[in-house]
């Protein structure tokens, strides 16, 4: 009996069990290379196939959804706001991280002769070649010169460049073109079904990824940059709760309403460290909870890149509580001119693997700071990620309703009928 219980407990629940598993096991198993050897690929494996889905159901449906919406003025008009709202909220959340980061001064309580001496050679490429991407290579890079090479590359916004405008085109043939949005339409529905298979090895890959991180790291990795640790997380919450919460209400929503709806996408995100594991799931229920298609399939994906709330946080908090460390103090000048370097440097590099890292890597020393300085807080990278990309998550769901609310293509009926069947909704599932 108890064993079929537990096969019925909720997608959440059993993600939840996997990560508390993969606690234990990692720090039973610290520094064992073969269980290291065991859970690793076993978590790239769950990763991959996420991946493997995400650009599919992206293209498919981006191409219902603008096919549907058919009017380039109103694609116009949604595609400036969402702009707008996406820089606004990543200032407001890189602003935040600063006041807070000089308020409580993590850094000063840091003994920087106890630096871990982790490598951080695989980011430096990276960042140097980002570093020199300025906003015009930024633009310059939305318009591919080869659709399937940028599929290939996974490169987001070329791909919804590409995307919109064959959208576009679809709807500007009228008739003719009805046939490619059912195919499209049937295109994406077969994705979330996959969407769903993938999903139920989610609490596999969440204990193979928690594993791994606790088993290479360890509990006691915690310890030296527990102060930072705390006040990043505590920052977070603040965002999502204060900030999101108020501009949520501006437009006659309750965040925690969003949080309730969105919750077992955020222990994804937050176990695997990837917004990818959870973009499909969010696509798909976002148009169930109100907002139209058009806006979901647009805004949602774009966000990916352009709406990193939770990595701008964590980027300015680092920037400063590395500077502490080193005992370099920064104007209020040097603290505006970081905040407009992460403004861009997070756009431009949003697609790179560890890209909040990166980004540091890249910023750090425009005040100053020595680039190995970042290996002291390499250690816990991976346990402040799972916390910025549950905020990522939650940012780019509450970007979505307010982008349709704006333009009045929210469904309030569909958003209620989603509470009450949440709301009324068994801890186990019903069949």
């Amino acid at each position: 009996m108890k064993q079929k219980r537990l096969l019925r407990l909720s997608l959440g629940w059993r993600i939840v069990l996997g990560l508390v598993l993969g606690l234990i096991v990692g720090a039973l198993f610290y520094q064992n290379k073969m269980a290291i050897a065991i859970l690793n690929p076993i978590g790239t494996i769950f990763i991959n196939l996420i991946k493997m889905i995400v650009l599919p159901i992206v293209v498919s449906c981006l191409v219902v959804g603008i096919a549907k919406m058919g009017d380039i003025k109103k694609l116009g008009r949604v595609g400036g706001k969402t702009l707008i709202y996406f820089e606004i909220m990543t200032t407001i959340a890189i602003a935040l991280g600063l006041i807070v980061g000089n308020l409580t001064k993590p850094g000063d309580t840091i003994n920087i002769q106890t630096l871990s001496k982790v490598s951080i050679s695989q980011y430096t490429a990276t960042a140097k070649t980002a570093s020199n991407h300025g906003l015009a290579d930024i633009i310059m890079n939305i318009v591919p010169t080869n659709f399937f090479d940028a599929l290939g590359k996974g490169d987001m916004i070329p791909v919804i460049f590409f995307t919109v405008m064959f959208g576009l085109g679809i709807a500007a043939i009228g008739k003719r073109g009805q046939v490619l949005t059912d195919f499209f339409e049937a295109t994406s529905e077969v994705m979330f079904k996959m969407t769903n298979w993938i999903m139920q090895l989610a609490p596999i890959g969440v204990f193979a990824l928690i594993g791994v991180t606790i088993a290479q790291f360890g509990l006691s990795a915690l310890k030296p940059l527990a102060l930072f640790l705390l006040i990043a997380y505590a920052t977070m919450i603040v965002f999502v709760v204060v900030v999101m919460g108020l501009v949520a209400r501006l437009f006659h929503l309750n965040i925690f309403d969003l949080l309730r709806v969105i919750k077992d996408e955020m222990v994804l995100a937050f176990s695997t460290a990837s917004s990818e594991a959870a973009l499909p799931r969010i696509m798909e229920k976002m148009p169930r909870y109100g907002v139209s298609q058009g806006i979901a399939s647009f805004v949602i994906p774009t966000g990916y890149t352009f709406n990193l709330d939770g990595s701008a946080i964590y980027q300015s908090l680092a920037a400063l509580f590395l500077a502490q460390a080193y005992h370099i103090h920064l104007s209020i000048g040097q603290q505006i001119t970081l905040l407009v370097v992460l403004m861009i440097t997070s756009k431009g590099m949003a697609g790179v693997p560890g890209a909040s890292f990166v980004v540091l890597l890249a910023t750090i020393t425009t005040i100053g700071v020595p680039a190995s300085g970042l290996a002291f807080i390499a250690g816990i990278d991976r346990l402040v990620d799972m916390g910025r990309t549950a905020v990522n998550v939650v940012g780019n769901s509450l970007a979505a309703l307010i982008i349709a609310k704006s333009e009045h293509e929210f469904d309030e009926n569909k958003q209620q009928a989603y509470l009450a069947a949440i709301k009324h909704a068994p801890a186990v599932k019903s069949h």
